[in-house]
Order: C-alpha cells, then structure tokens, then sequence
C-alpha cells in the first residue's frame, strides 16, 4: 500500500504544472464524504498552486492504512483517524499540532476540543461526532405492566425496569454489549460519564479506581441477569438487532437506530441516557473523528487551512446531516430547525454537556483491551467489580 501512494505523490508532475503540490487525503467509508468534491474545488480556487488528491479507503483498512504509510515515512498529507489515535500519532513525532484559537475552540459543543487535545495541544481537527441516547420498545414496556411512555431516569429505575420486564415478558431487558469489541468499552464509558467518573485525569492520572466508576461496573453487573442470553457474543450493532427484532426492551445507540426503528413500524421512544447517583447533569460518552495532517509532507499548512476549511460552519453541517451524525457545533438557525423537524435529536444533545471524551493514551489498543476484559470479567461472574477496578488500573498505568 505504502507503494501505491508513493506512485500516486510521484506522478504528481506528470498530471499536473510542475508547480502544482499535491495535498493526498485519505477519506475513510464507501465514498468521499458528502460535499467534499465541491468544497475542495473551492479550496482550490481559493489556494492556487495546491491540489487535493483524495483516496477513499473502507472503514476496515482506512487505520491501518494510515499508520502504515506514516510509519513507513511516506505519510499522506492529510488523513481522517480515530481521535484516539492522536497522542500515538504526537508521541511518534508522526503529526503536526493544529492551533486552535479561543474563538474556535467556543464554536464547539463542550469537551469536543478535548477529544482532540492532550498536554494543552491540540492534535487534530475534530470531523465526526457521535453521541448515544437510549432507546425502549414502548409495546415491551406496557406489556411488563410499566409506563410506555416513561422511560428510566435513573440506574437504579433502569435495572428495576429491566428485571421487570425479563420477568414479565418473553424479551430481555436491556442490550449488554460485552464482545471482544471496541464499543464494549464504549458502553462502559456511558456509565461512567454518567456517573461523573474518569479513567485518567487531566494530569494523566488513572483514576479508574474511584468510586463513581465502581458504582458504574457495580451497575453493569447488577443489569446483567436481566439482558440478553450471553452478552460476550455480541457487540453494538448485533444487540441493536436484538432490539429491532423485539428482542431486548432497552438499548444505547445513536440516532440512526430510531431510523430503523421506524422502518420496521416499531413504537419506540428515545431519552437522555439514565444517571447514576453521583451525576452531575445528563452525560454520553463523546466519540469524535479527526482530520490529521501528517509531519514530513512539505504541505502541512496547507493541509491544516484544507482541515479548518471543509469542517467549517455550514460545511461541516451539511456533511454532518448527509452522515446522520451528531452536529460538531451548535449552529443556529440550523440547532433549532432540526430539533423542530426532528425532536428526537434532543437526548442526543442534551448528553454532551456532562459527557466526556475517549480516554486518550499512547497504546490505545492496551486501554481498549484492559476495559473489555474487565468488563467480561465481571459480566461473566469471573471477577467482583473492585477486584476488576484494581486490576484494570494497574494494568493501564503502562498504556497511558
């Protein structure tokens, strides 16, 4: 692969004037992002002598793809990455900080800047934003003898709704999501920021071992008897079909599940994402995508104007709307006619004021892998919570 996009930079001035760089990007999906081709061209325009070569790489290789051009020392200019990505990438001496200045840094909803920040800096331009909400099967609810249109607001109502209608129905309660699989650590981070925890501090401290994050695995493990029949087989996406099929009553997923929800003629609700005792106000774990844009291309200013241009205002929206991702900034008018058109976004944005970021660490595989194991260990009964706890925060202090 690393070939390939040397021959790409190569043929640059047998396509092109010999004074025209190119800035190559690597776009993840199926195909280049909605609105992109026309907003290059405007850069373009706007930056005469510069042209942007996009390649657009599957979601299954688009990682590694990246990684392996830069550490080869062939990088791509310009690159979208897992944010948690960023400080593996800075501590390499692989990227380029991307100055944030106040004014952009306000534009954000809360704590998105800090999806992309470590050490004060900022390492990417954010370009992706996911949030959850949870969503319940109204015809399970009123089956169980519960409220349908009375959704938990708290853990302690979500176990007690979900050991009800275990009980009372031929359906689980709630998804449990426990695969050897990244969102399994995902859903542990919804209970942890909504209990006001952290995994590490500011400082770089592991806090993990705290008691609002003990409370949180407490909490999986108390829900555990009431979801689905072996929950270490499956991962978000499989525990969302469970919930299509009216498998499971209550799940954590993002807006496109109300989307198939409706297709399939489900009554279904959406609501704030329930608290735990410690909660400071309604929370969500805060996923983002960054643009990179790699050291030791001879374009990276260029890159980092390109970055700060497609993800901007208006353009950042539209791709947002065409992606159905949860919106980066509070763009008004638009905030207010989507919550108008579709009331159902609210929970998504209601979480982000107390939520928190993926945890950034230099081995972000290890973090991954620590939380899944210890999450498995207490969903399987192999392990007590506080035992998992000290285990798990022993095991990141060499990943941070």
């Amino acid at each position: 692969m690393a070939v390939s996009m040397l021959a790409l930079t190569s043929a640059a001035t047998g396509a092109f004037a010999q004074d025209v760089k190119e800035i190559s990007f690597i776009n993840c999906g199926d195909e280049l992002t909605a609105g992109y081709a026309e907003y290059f061209a405007e850069w373009e325009a706007e930056n005469p002598g510069y042209k942007v070569v996009p390649e657009v790489v599957g979601w299954g290789q688009c990682q590694d793809k990246v990684t392996t051009l830069a550490a080869a020392g062939t990088p791509v200019a310009l690159a979208y990455v897992g944010s948690r990505t960023l400080k593996q990438f800075a501590q390499n001496d692989l990227i380029v900080p991307v100055p944030m200045t106040d004014e952009e840094k306000a534009g954000y909803y809360n704590y998105v800047p800090e999806t992309v920040t470590f050490d004060g800096t900022q390492w990417g331009v954010p370009v992706a934003f996911s949030t959850k909400a949870l969503y319940w099967n109204k015809d399970l609810f009123e089956q169980a003898g519960l409220d349908p249109e009375t959704p938990p607001k708290t853990w302690e109502e979500k176990i007690a709704f979900a050991k009800q209608i275990t009980e009372k129905t031929d359906a689980a309660g709630y998804g449990l999501v426990a695969k050897t699989f990244d969102n399994t650590m995902h859903q542990f981070l919804h209970w942890v920021y909504t209990n006001d925890g952290l995994v590490i501090d500011a400082d770089g401290n592991i806090v993990i071992n705290s008691p609002q994050v003990l409370a949180a695995l407490t909490a999986i493990k108390d829900i555990t008897p009431y979801s689905e029949e072996g929950p270490t087989a499956y991962e978000q996406n499989e525990v969302r079909a469970i919930w299509l099929d009216g498998g499971v009553a209550m799940i954590e997923a993002s807006p496109n599940a109300g989307n198939l929800a409706t297709e399939k003629g489900m009554n279904w609700g959406v609501a704030p994402l329930p608290l735990g005792p410690d909660a400071k106000g309604p929370g969500t774990l805060l996923i983002t995508d960054a643009l990179a844009i790699f050291k030791g291309t001879g374009v990276e200013e260029q890159a980092t104007s390109l970055a700060k241009y497609i993800t901007s205002g208006e353009r950042q929206w539209n791709a947002e709307m065409a992606q159905g991702l949860t919106p980066l900034r509070p763009l008004e008018p638009q905030t207010a006619e989507l919550l108008a058109e579709k009331p159902y976004w609210k929970p998504f944005l209601d979480g982000i004021e107390f939520g928190g970021p993926e945890p950034l660490f230099t081995d972000y595989i290890g973090l991954q892998n620590t939380l899944i194991e210890m999450v498995q260990s207490v969903v399987t009964g192999a392990a007590e919570p506080q035992a998992a706890l000290e285990k798990a925060a022993a095991e990141l202090e060499q990943y941070k």
